[in-house]
C-alpha cells in the first residue's frame, strides 16, 4: 500500500490492517471462484476447463491498466514500486518445476492453502509436501545458489527489457488476452464434445 500517495502517508501499522482485508477478499473470491478445487484447476491443462487462464490475465490486465491510470493521475509514486530481480535461468527452471507440482498435485502454493482453509485433504497433503519441499530446498540452496545467480538481469521491467512503452505493452497484452480467450473456448468446446 506504501507506493499510494493520494491518500497521504499510510502507516506500517494500517498497511498490515489493509493486507489482513485484502488477504481475506483474496481468499474469499478464489474459494468463491472454485479455486479450492483440484479439478477445476488442472482443467486447463487438459482442455475443459479455462476459468484459471481467464483469472490470471484479467487480474494482470486490471492490475497494468490500473496502475497505468494510477500514475497518469498522480497517485501512485512509480519510484517506489518494488521490482524484484529477475534470474532468467533460475526462474525458467522455477517455472518448469511449479509447473510439474501444479499438474501433478493439481495446486499452486496459493490455491493449496485455500483448500486447506475449507478442509480438503488433498489440499492438506499438497501443502504439507510444500513445507517438506521448502524445507529441503532451504538446506541444498547453498549448493545450488550459483545456479541460482546465473543469468541476473537485476531489477527490470519486461518494458525496459524490450525498450517499449507501457501503455503499448498494456495494448498487446490485452490484445493477447483476447486471442487466448477466443482460442481457450474453441479448444473447450471441442474437448467438451469429445468428452461427452
Amino acid at each position: 500500500m506504501g507506493p499510494l500517495i493520494y491518500f497521504g502517508e499510510i502507516s506500517t501499522e494500517w498497511n498490515y490492517v489493509i493486507a489482513v482485508f485484502i488477504g481475506m477478499a483474496f481468499g474469499y473470491i478464489m474459494e468463491a471462484s472454485g479455486f479450492s478445487s483440484s479439478r477445476k484447476l488442472v482443467g486447463v491443462f487438459y482442455g475443459y476447463d479455462f476459468a484459471v487462464l481467464r483469472v490470471f490475465f484479467t487480474a494482470s490486465l486490471v492490475a497494468m491498466i490500473g496502475l497505468l491510470y494510477m500514475g497518469y493521475f498522480g497517485w501512485i509514486d512509480y519510484k517506489v514500486l518494488y521490482v524484484h530481480p529477475t534470474f532468467v535461468y533460475s526462474a525458467s527452471i522455477g517455472g518448469v518445476i511449479m509447473g510439474l507440482g501444479f499438474i501433478t498435485g493439481g495446486f499452486c502454493p496459493g490455491t493449496s492453502l485455500c483448500a486447506v482453509a475449507i478442509g480438503k485433504l488433498d489440499g492438506w497433503v499438497f501443502t504439507g509436501a510444500l513445507i517438506v519441499g521448502i524445507f529441503l530446498y532451504s538446506l541444498i540452496f547453498p549448493l545450488i545458489e550459483p545456479y541460482y545467480l546465473a543469468g541476473n538481469l537485476g531489477h527490470i521491467t519486461i518494458t525496459e527489457y524490450f525498450d517499449i512503452a507501457p501503455a503499448w505493452f498494456a495494448f498487446f497484452f490485452t490484445v493477447l488476452a483476447i486471442v487466448a480467450f477466443f482460442i481457450s473456448n474453441l479448444i473447450r468446446k471441442k474437448v467438451k464434445k469429445v468428452r461427452y
